[in-house]
């Protein structure tokens, strides 16, 4: 019964962290900027098959419920990723999953030649200079470490990100631990105060 118990705990703990990091995550290097015109920049996954795989399809939900909800912005939405295997690009594939399936029918962009995340980011720079507010969007550790890279190439559209809607509690608990074990490794090389929660003025 203790045993049970401790598993039991172990595991609420576990949950708890992985909810709390990824939350942290979503938070830094972000501000509260206003503005008229936005982009929503969603960053693709190996996809070698023509059709959206399970985590590009989250990648695209979360793009487009990333949008503005009040409907009177100039917005676009950026799929950036090359291709991976024979077919079509992550981009496209992306943007098919969002016209087919989703029924998205705003403005849609896509760079179709980054193999690595930092070109994710180099790519799309051009597609971004006439934005006020700038959102990436990808699982929260993909993301920051995405938008540390675009401090990097551009401090000065780095001051345009913004919160993207890629994290909410209780979705993909179980996967969260996992996703915040991958992201401490994957976050490695980030400086301190790259990694630090944002705390915008409202």
């Amino acid at each position: 019964m203790r045993r049970r118990t401790g598993l039991a705990m172990a595991g609420v703990v576990a949950l708890a962290w992985g909810e709390w990091v990824n939350w942290r995550w979503s938070r830094a290097l972000v501000g509260n900027r206003p503005g008229a015109s936005e982009a929503v920049v969603v960053l693709g996954y190996r996809n070698p098959r023509s059709t959206a795989n399970f985590i590009n399809r989250w990648r695209v939900r979360a793009g487009i419920r990333s949008l503005d909800a009040d409907g009177t912005r100039d917005v676009r939405v950026v799929f950036s990723g090359g291709a991976t295997g024979n077919g079509a690009t992550e981009a496209q594939v992306m943007a098919d999953y969002a016209r087919s399936v989703l029924e998205f029918d705003g403005t849609l962009l896509l760079e179709e030649q980054s193999a690595t995340t930092w070109e994710n980011i180099a790519n799309v720079i051009p597609l971004l200079e006439d934005v006020d507010r700038i959102k990436i969007v990808s699982q929260p550790a993909h993301a920051l470490k995405a938008r540390a890279y675009l401090r990097r190439q551009r401090p000065d559209l780095a001051e345009r990100l913004v919160r993207a809607d890629d994290y909410r509690p209780g979705e993909w608990p179980a996967g969260k631990p996992l996703l915040a074990l991958y992201g401490l490794w994957t976050l490695r090389g980030l400086k301190a105060d790259e990694r630090k929660v944002s705390h915008p003025r409202t």
